[in-house]
């Protein structure tokens, strides 16, 4: 975990331990590490969202031992996982570096993803909102079913209108990360993001959204986000069997570039 937890430091990620130590709990076997000289140097991760979905995360290699085929090899293993449990898609979020990687794999381009964030600065608290999501509802908005996650997710900070969409968010080393939103209108969106902002004005906070959706966009440049990092999502479909595209329309944040 140590060593995992290093690796991320160097990249200049966001993840805690905690985030670690979840990603080992919903997926202990998916969990992959590449030992050399006796050391852990390169990772990555693999979610499952029942056999409908399968989400790569982490991928990272100690900057000392790039290019040595290390990513690759935990790749066609991460894949193999995910063939013995028959899974139907594969997805994951790439960055401008490792996206040449993966279309070796098979993976194709479904759309841009960025990273948006704001400054400390202090937002008016709104109304008082419920603490859990609508599993069904976010099935059918997402396209998987990620109850276990949203589950543990919500045990750091959740808020929910009923009918309308929730919103959850959690601590980072460098910035409170607010994510995943999944709401039916933009006005549902913006109280979710007021209510995380309240509690949040010291402290930067990263929101990563599909620019495609112009109402989060709107949100974000009216709460003072800026645009800081730009990946692309990368779809691998197994077989005949396709995956649909999310309702980006009412997807206002990702859980995280490791989550989707």
């Amino acid at each position: 975990m140590e060593r995992a937890l290093a690796l991320t430091r160097a990249a200049g990620w966001n993840q805690t331990k905690d985030d670690w130590e979840r990603l080992l709990a919903l997926e202990p076997e998916g969990c992959l590490a590449l030992e050399f000289d006796g050391k852990v140097r390169s990772t990555t991760t693999v979610v499952r969202y029942g056999r409908e979905l399968a989400w790569i995360g982490m991928v990272l290699t100690d900057p000392e031992y790039r290019r040595r085929g290390f990513a690759e090899l935990l790749m066609e293993r991460a894949l193999r996982f995910v063939d013995e449990r028959g899974v139907a898609v594969v997805k994951l979020d790439a960055t401008e570096s490792g996206a040449h990687v993966y279309r070796k794999f098979g993976f194709n381009e479904e759309c841009a993803i960025e990273r948006w964030e704001r400054l400390p600065g202090v937002v008016t608290a709104g109304e008082k909102l419920g603490c859990f999501p609508d599993d069904g509802y976010d099935r059918t908005r997402f396209g998987a079913d990620r109850a276990a996650l949203l589950r543990r997710l919500a045990l750091e900070e959740s808020a929910s209108l009923t009918g309308e969409g929730y919103a959850m968010g959690r601590p980072g080393y460098t910035a409170a990360y607010f994510g995943p939103c999944v709401a039916r209108s933009p006005d549902a969106a913006r109280r979710l993001l007021q209510w995380f902002l309240a509690g949040h004005s010291g402290a930067s906070v990263f929101w990563d959204l599909f620019p495609e959706n112009d109402a989060a966009v709107e949100i974000a440049k009216e709460f003072g986000f800026a645009p800081v990092r730009r990946l692309t999502r990368m779809t691998l479909a197994r077989g005949a069997r396709g995956g649909s595209i999310p309702n980006h329309a009412e997807i206002f944040a990702i859980a995280g570039f490791e989550l989707g």
